[in-house]
C-alpha cells in the first residue's frame, strides 16, 4: 500500500514517524506510564506533523478572526508549511499543513491532535479527509479552551495522522453476546482475575518477588493468562517508515 505526500512548496514537509516518548510519561515515577502498552503503541500509530518554528498564540475570548493573535519566533516562516494562522475566529488556531496526501481507493486520512499529549489551554480537533480523490490540501485546527496564551516549541507535534478505510464501519456488525457463551475466554479471564488479585495482595504485603517484578506483564509480552503464547503478530513497538523521495522507474524506450 502506498501513501503519497505531495509538498506544495520547495521546503521539506515537516512530517515524521510518530514519536514513542512523551515528556509527561517520562516524568511518571520510574516512567511507569510506558508499562501501559496500548498507550505506548498509540503514541507511535502513524505520522506527526511538527512545528518548524516556535510560536506563541493568544486568544482574547471573542469570536472575530482577529481575536486570535499569532506571534512566530521567526516571522520569515509566516505562510510556510506548518505555520499557524487565524482563519475562522471563535478561538480557533489553524496550522497549514503545506502538502496534499494521496491514499489508495477507499482509504481516508484521520487527522487529529498529538496522541496522548494534552496541552493546557488548547485542544486539537480531529478531521477525516477522503484523500483518495481530493485535490485539496487540508489544515490542522486547534481550539482554545479558555482565553489566554499558549506556546508551541520548534519541533513540537501539531498534528497526528494515519490512514483508515472509508468503509470500515459498513464492514463491522456490532453485537452483544453472553460472556459465558465463550467458555475459553471465560476461563482465561478467571485465571487473570485470580492472578491479578494474588499479585496485588503480594505487593501489599511486601513480597520480594512481586516487588522485583513491579507489574504483571502478560499482555505486554503477548501471553495468555495461563502462560500460553498469544498471536504471533503481537506488537510492543511499531516501525513506521519516514516519507522519502519516490524512486521512479525509468521508462522503457520504444523500439
Amino acid at each position: 500500500m502506498k501513501l503519497t505526500l505531495y509538498p506544495l512548496s520547495d521546503l521539506a514537509p515537516p512530517i515524521r514517524p510518530a514519536e514513542a516518548r512523551r515528556q509527561w510519561m517520562d516524568d511518571t515515577p520510574e516512567s511507569f506510564a510506558y508499562r501501559c502498552l496500548p498507550l505506548a503503541v498509540a503514541n507511535q500509530h502513524g505520522w506527526e506533523v511538527f512545528a518548524p518554528v516556535g510560536l506563541t498564540a493568544r486568544w482574547n475570548g471573542e469570536n472575530r478572526v482577529e481575536d486570535v493573535e499569532v506571534e512566530l519566533d521567526d516571522p520569515m516562516y509566516m505562510n510556510k508549511p506548518g505555520a499557524p494562522v487565524s482563519n475562522f475566529g471563535s478561538g480557533i488556531l489553524t496550522f497549514e499543513m503545506g502538502f496534499l496526501m494521496r491514499t489508495p481507493p477507499g482509504w481516508n486520512i484521520w487527522v487529529t491532535g498529538p496522541v496522548n499529549q494534552p496541552k493546557d489551554g488548547i485542544c486539537g480537533l480531529a478531521g477525516v479527509i477522503e484523500t483518495d480523490w481530493s485535490p485539496y490540501s487540508f489544515t490542522m485546527n486547534w481550539r482554545f479552551t479558555r482565553p489566554g496564551e499558549v506556546r508551541f516549541e520548534p519541533g513540537e507535534a501539531i498534528a497526528h495522522l494515519f490512514p483508515v478505510r472509508r468503509d470500515l464501519f459498513e464492514r463491522i456488525t456490532p453485537e452483544i453476546k453472553d460472556f459465558h457463551s465463550d467458555p475459553k475466554t471465560v476461563q482465561q479471564m478467571e485465571i487473570w482475575r485470580q492472578s491479578r488479585s494474588d499479585f496485588a495482595g503480594r505487593l501489599k504485603t511486601g513480597d520480594p518477588a512481586a516487588i522485583e517484578e513491579k507489574w504483571q506483564k502478560g499482555y505486554y509480552r503477548g501471553l495468555m493468562p495461563d502462560g500460553s503464547k498469544g498471536p504471533a503478530d503481537h506488537k510492543t513497538k511499531l516501525r513506521v517508515r519516514p516519507f522519502e523521495a519516490a524512486k521512479d522507474k525509468p521508462k522503457k524506450r520504444r523500439r
